[in-house]
């Protein structure tokens, strides 16, 4: 797939050069933080330096007070109280997370993540009934719940009250529930409006912990669990995120609760754990159980109590895990078969599929294999329940989300972000809503959405790359969505001693005239990679030809000798 490299603007000139001298480091590097809205010395002094104590208030979330004083009130009457959460990665930590901070010191509650398959996403009718028929009167409801006004209104029908914790974009009527936590209420002055919805649980036990006078130690110990949401939730890693982010993931590196640790194992991460380690081995792992079969083995693994126990119940979810590749591996297989055997499907802006038999519980993942073939905003939908039910997946800068909304009039359910979103059908309605989601799309839709776009940090020289560099670079995590790890380019460069490694990677060494340094690059993948047709990657870099390169640096460690490479994202040559 050919990248359109997007080269960010510069900052501006005057508070680059402050910057660089309040610091002290070398202008390419201050024009990156002011690009990322470290402008000034306090600012950079908080970016690199996160501090716990600049968390907010979470009072300042409308009905935190609400939220706090019911759930109060369903301990001191020895209410049963049920935590109600999605069966993703955000839903699953969010229910580990407020499980296990109240079993700490109450008993008369129990955990719920609804059936994929039988219930659907978020709050279900059978879940609540489920709830009545046991005498819970409270539920707490975590990463889902903001659309669900019938749902609520059944529950205070049967008596059952909800505290909703979502992050999800409401609708117009709120759910009349007790409390309703989400900063994306209009009506709500939290500062930060991107928490995940584990990150508004983590509020809600923030709270509840200061008017009790419980240690803030305990609620800290769930920070794991909120940077493993995080991450997998691809939420902006900013503000309160970057501060969460980064503690979290210093609890998982150094002392991570027993499921995790027992997934680390099963994921053969050894060295220091980051976001992409999260995103691509621990937080798939915890999303299969969901997937396949059901995400309470998931919960029940991250609350495990000792290794042993975890080891066991993460060898299960491994399992579950491989059969979901397959599953993926296939079903991905039919959809780009289905594309290439219809033309006029070929020359969409848009690509919507349905086949009855595809597995619910992969269609998001082949929605993401399909964009990464024909770049443009994908669903993929199955049947479910007597019902067309799908996950949808964008690309750069395309609300998906919205364009799903303009299309309402033909759905019973959606919701979502920006880039991804769920939605629920009747089968005949299927073709209707491929033309009219066609027709919403191409009419939004432009040039920069239809290539994947390259961000690209600055141009650099290729002696600017050592360790003072990097070391800096490195002080900038964690990295993610409104924080990307630095790419960087070099210009007019050739290759040396250039190398096939099992049969599909590049290894080469760059040249660039008058500089000394001569990094060695990693290129996944492209060993066969055409360039033009009959021209491949690897042929012209022997031939010495002079190219554009966009790559990530990165420590490499091999029998205890660090050095410098580069990862390769791109190559253009002249």
């Amino acid at each position: 797939m050919e990248y359109k490299w997007m080269i960010r603007e510069k900052a501006d000139e005057s508070v680059v050069q402050a910057l660089s001298k309040d610091i002290n480091v070398n202008p390419t590097l201050a024009n990156m933080l002011a690009n990322r809205g470290v402008h000034n010395f306090q600012l950079a002094k908080e970016f690199f330096r996160p501090d716990l104590d600049k968390l907010h208030d979470p009072f300042l979330m409308k009905d935190m007070d609400r939220a706090v004083e019911r759930l109060q009130q369903a301990i001191t009457n020895r209410e049963k109280i049920l935590v109600y959460g999605d069966y993703d990665v955000d839903g699953t930590t969010s229910v580990a997370l407020m499980y296990g901070f109240l079993n700490r010191f109450y008993s008369r509650l129990e955990f719920y993540i609804p059936d994929r398959y039988k219930e659907g996403y978020g709050i279900s009718e059978r879940g609540v009934r489920y709830a009545a028929e046991n005498g819970f009167t409270l539920i707490v409801s975590l990463d889902c719940g903001i659309k669900a006004i019938q749902k609520v209104a059944l529950g205070k029908e049967l008596g059952v009250d909800f505290i909703i914790c979502d992050h999800h974009t409401p609708g117009d009527e709120l759910p009349a529930a007790a409390a309703i936590l989400d900063p994306k209420r209009k009506d709500c002055a939290y500062p930060y409006k991107e928490l995940s919805g584990c990150g508004v649980g983590f509020k809600l036990i923030q709270a509840f912990s200061m008017v009790n006078n419980l240690e803030m130690a305990e609620v800290m110990s769930y920070l794991d669990l909120l940077a493993i949401s995080i991450a997998a939730d691809i939420v902006p890693i900013t503000g309160e995120n970057r501060i969460l982010a980064y503690y979290g993931l210093e609890r998982l590196n150094n002392n991570p609760r027993p499921g995790i640790k027992a997934l680390m194992i099963k994921s053969n991460i050894e060295k220091e754990m980051g976001i992409g380690d999260i995103v691509f081995k621990i937080g798939p792992r915890i999303n299969a159980s969901g997937r396949l079969e059901h995400a309470k083995a998931s919960v029940e693994l991250l609350l495990s109590k000792n290794l042993d126990d975890a080891m066991q119940r993460a060898e299960l979810v491994d399992t579950v895990n491989a059969a979901r590749k397959n599953f993926d591996e296939n079903i991905t297989k039919e959809a780009i078969s289905m594309i290439e055997e219809m033309e006029m499907v070929r020359e969409m802006k848009s690509t919507v599929l349905f086949k009855e038999d595809w597995h619910k519980g992969v269609i998001g993942i082949v929605a993401s294999r399909c964009i990464e073939k024909y770049y443009r905003p994908t669903i993929i939908l199955t049947e479910s329940n007597n019902k067309a039910t799908g996950s949808a997946r964008s690309v750069y800068d395309f609300d998906i989300y919205e364009a799903i909304a303009e299309c309402s009039d033909l759905l019973e359910q959606f919701g979502g972000h920006k880039y991804a979103a769920g939605l629920t059908m009747s089968v005949d309605k299927v073709m209707a809503f491929q033309a009219k989601f066609e027709e919403v799309v191409s009419s939004r839709i432009t040039d920069i959405h239809m290539k994947p776009v390259l961000e690209i940090d600055d141009e650099i020289l290729l002696d600017q790359i050592n360790y003072k560099f990097y070391n800096i670079l490195k002080q900038m995590a964690p990295f993610g969505p409104g924080n990307p790890e630095p790419i960087f380019t070099v210009s007019q460069v050739y290759a040396e001693e250039v190398r096939i490694l099992k049969d599909k990677h590049l290894r080469f060494n760059v040249v660039q005239d008058g500089q000394v340094t001569k990094p060695v690059c990693i290129a996944f993948g492209m060993a066969d990679k055409s360039v033009y047709p009959d021209e491949i990657i690897y042929k012209m870099l022997n031939r010495k030809m002079r190219f554009d390169l966009a790559f990530e640096i990165r420590e490499n460690t091999f029998r205890n000798n660090s050095s410098l490479q580069l990862y390769v994202k791109d190559i253009k040559f002249d």
